[in-house]
């Protein structure tokens, strides 16, 4: 039996058509009781009459003035945002087009938020049937910020965990009330995700309590690398191969794709042959070839030729994918004018 992963998506509550993941009534009764929606105790009666007209009707319309009336500041900002998210959703014929439809033109409408929601959603599909720990732990990537390690190989960890950790020493509440006291607390320990604990990963489903290995070579990076290839395969249709490198070699290097800012700037500098200090090379953590298995797919000035992927970190050690650069800058054909990176 497959195992159930990311609870949290609502997967089993989405409609999952040939085409794609379709957003249902249930599915988005579920953010109301999320905390940024689901009115406090003492929220006031024009947010609860909100409240409720949504619950009872998932695409109820939403007068601009009812939204206006809601008595919180930040609750009226969250319903802003959630309607927003919704409507777009319902309005698209599945999440990946939602998806797709955001970068399709110069700015994007929606909070970060919810566009890790829809990445988030997509991934579990893509992912869906699997009983690969990595592949999964790989797949929070394109939807969590991570925090880096380069001391002798490359470690990421989930970066709110690890905050959650230093705040609270692990112990919730009550850890966060011996933090203001000043108490010593343990230090901040992550397992790495190893064949040994590999089993623990769906014990403990969106704790984000595993880190990984991604230094070339290694199990997590080969992940990241099969998980990049499916993104690609679903939102952009193009069957393509992806393998870790540890550097370009390529008198023929044509066409590289940062998968966070950083990378961008740090390979369109490479790529012009510019000087790049040491301590910059060092956060490109993590480098890719991309192949397309049938050159159909790419842009004719590409067919026979790889593209490279890279991934940084910023200068906090922090890396947030944005699997998004895989649709907007892949020169795929048919797609105009591609940026490269």
């Amino acid at each position: 039996m497959a195992q159930a992963f990311w609870a949290s998506t609502g997967f089993e509550l989405l409609g999952h058509e040939r085409e794609g993941l379709v957003a249902t009534d249930a599915w988005l009764a579920g953010f109301l009781e999320r905390p940024e929606l689901k009115p406090p105790a003492d929220a006031g009666a024009r947010e609860l009459a909100l409240h409720t007209l949504v619950a009872a009707d998932a695409r109820a319309s939403v007068p601009p003035a009812m939204l206006a009336a809601v008595e919180d500041d930040d609750a009226r900002q969250n319903w802003r945002e959630f309607l927003r998210f919704r409507d777009r959703v319902v309005a698209a014929p599945t999440l990946e087009e939602a998806y797709r439809g955001l970068f399709a033109g110069e700015a994007v409408d929606l909070s970060p938020t919810f566009v890790d929601v829809l990445a988030q959603a997509i991934t579990r599909s893509i992912l869906d049937g699997t009983e690969d720990p990595w592949l999964c732990r790989a797949g929070e990537m394109l939807f969590r910020r991570q925090r880096v390690s380069t001391e002798g190989q490359v470690l990421v960890a989930d970066a709110m965990t690890l905050e959650a950790f230093a705040e609270t020493g692990g112990f919730g509440a009550v850890g966060r009330l011996l933090r203001k006291q000043s108490t010593a607390m343990p230090e901040v320990k992550m397992d790495v995700l190893t064949r040994e604990n590999a089993p623990f990963y769906f014990m403990r489903d969106e704790l984000y309590s595993f880190a990984l290995d991604l230094t070339p070579g290694r199990e997590g990076a080969l992940s990241l690398a099969r998980v990049l290839a499916g993104w690609v395969r679903r939102l952009a249709g193009a069957d393509v191969t992806i393998e870790p490198v540890e550097r370009v070699e390529d008198d023929r290097w044509r066409w590289h794709v940062g998968l966070d800012v950083d990378a961008t700037a740090i390979l369109n500098a490479l790529y012009r042959s510019e000087s790049v200090a040491a301590a910059e090379l060092e956060r490109l953590v993590l480098l890719f070839r991309l192949e397309f298995r049938d050159p159909r797919d790419a842009a004719p000035e590409m067919a026979d030729r790889p593209v490279y992927l890279g991934l940084a970190c910023r200068p906090d050690r922090t890396v947030k994918v944005k699997p998004q650069n895989l649709l907007t800058n892949l020169p795929l054909r048919g797609s105009g004018e591609a940026r490269r990176g």
